[in-house]
């Protein structure tokens, strides 16, 4: 299907950069902030909890502020703790009785405007819920629909939508359909505890995608000392209790990490991130493998992460129905490879920030390349790109995959560079970095 995604208004006025080219291979250590889906399900769960909890070093972007002013606006009081040197360093959270009424922004955060209608469900009082204009256009039926199931008031399956809380959910069982987003599942998750009953979820339908973040989201709730059952497929019991204080510290941001990465593939150099964990639910994780596919040499250790190239890039065919968010990155490497490429098992990326599929089929055809949509993904044959205006959909993803090409086709120009900011504020200051680091 041959088609361009609608743009979008920008948050704030757009403004343009020139993506710099690379004059040689990289060499560099990048230290990423943390991790967004981490710090988002650790701020609800905060929330939720019986006693005060100290996220540090969480991600402070678009997305992670939306979610702390959505908490604030319902009670919770969340307070900037600094360092030595008054840089912040970590969020102390004290939760408070939930109460409406509350109007939440939920900009363009899936988190956000997905995980907190089961949140508002416990308040008292009503709370309304609105984004940006693509935010619209992202589905939230499933978490709506099965609120509602469960005999709460919500009016409205699309932004904007009211929830009316009366301080408590009786729980039970859900049956939904969440092969659109894991997000449907993990939002009702993070507030099954908090259930008079429970909850009990059954998904119905095509499979769920990124089941790493349903992973990840399990594995949070248990850190928080809820009871889960989760052995069968497609299935997940949250026993009712009280949700635990939490003391952590929030892993890099793995997925942020793709792109700086990806430039040792590009350049043929070598970049480091400290603190990869070497167990972890991050989806971003995948990024080892599918580097390693292409080309790379790829090793961690106590140190962190370390790839290395000195070859072409080599096509790939992969499934990255659980890694999807890596995608855009993928996607600009197949453009750079030496062979085609075939993407697959990421039809759900159509209902994301902006339809990727066609947003990437579109953008990497602007530059002159050969980008094919699938039913469930993308082929990618390589071709000489030229320089041109790279739009990027208020979508931060696009933003990285755009600095990716940019660092071997001259002229790349990157629309509206801010909305990177959804995710990685400094993007732009780590990306020079990179490319003028002597690997120190």
């Amino acid at each position: 299907m041959d088609r361009s995604p609608a743009a979008d208004p920008a948050v704030a006025p757009a403004t343009d950069w020139q993506a710099p080219v690379a004059s040689g291979p990289v060499d560099a250590a990048v230290t990423v902030p943390g991790s967004k889906s981490l710090t988002n399900r650790y701020l609800v769960l905060s929330a939720l909890a019986c006693e005060p909890s100290r996220l540090r070093l969480p991600l402070r972007s678009r997305d992670t502020n939306l979610m702390a002013a959505a908490l604030r606006a319902l009670g919770t009081e969340i307070e900037d703790e600094t360092d030595d040197d008054g840089n912040p360093e970590s969020w102390l959270i004290a939760p408070r009785p939930l109460r409406g009424p509350a109007d939440i922004d939920c900009g363009l955060a899936g988190t956000v405007m997905r995980f907190i209608p089961p949140v508002a469900a416990l308040a008292h009082g009503t709370v309304r819920l609105d984004g940006d204009e693509a935010a619209r256009r992202r589905p939230i039926g499933p978490v709506t629909e099965s609120l509602r199931a469960l005999g709460v008031d919500v009016q409205g399956d699309s932004l904007p939508c009211t929830v009316v809380g009366r301080g408590s959910v009786r729980g039970g069982t859900v049956r939904l359909d969440a092969s659109a987003s894991s997000q449907f599942v993990s939002g009702l998750m993070l507030a099954g505890a908090r259930f008079d009953e429970g909850l009990t979820i059954i998904h119905e339908g095509k499979p769920v995608p990124s089941q790493p973040h349903i992973a990840m989201t399990v594995e949070v709730l248990r850190d928080a000392g809820v009871v889960i059952d989760d052995g069968e497929a497609n299935r997940w019991h949250v026993e009712p209790s009280e949700i635990s204080a939490l003391e952590v510290d929030v892993e890099p941001d793995l997925s942020n990490a793709a792109p700086f990465l990806a430039a040792a593939l590009v350049t043929g150099g070598t970049v480091h991130v400290p603190g990869w964990p070497h167990s972890t639910t991050q989806a971003g994780d995948g990024i080892r493998d599918i580097l390693d596919m292409m080309g790379a040499t790829v090793r961690l250790d106590r140190d962190g992460l370390t790839v290395t190239s000195d070859g072409p890039i080599g096509g790939i065919d992969a499934d990255l129905h659980d890694v999807g968010e890596l995608t855009p990155v993928v996607a600009a490497l197949a453009a750079l490879a030496d062979s085609p490429s075939y993407l697959r098992g990421i039809a759900h990326l159509r209902h994301h920030e902006t339809d990727r599929l066609a947003a990437l089929t579109h953008e990497i055809n602007g530059l002159g390349g050969d980008a094919t949509e699938l039913d469930d993904g993308l082929a990618i044959r390589p071709k000489p790109l030229s320089g041109g205006l790279f739009h990027t959909y208020a979508d931060h993803r696009m933003v990285m995959a755009a600095a990716v090409l940019g660092l071997r086709v001259p002229g790349l120009v990157v629309e509206d560079i801010a909305t990177v900011g959804k995710t990685l504020p400094t993007f732009t200051q780590l990306w020079a970095r990179l490319l003028h680091s002597d690997g120190e």
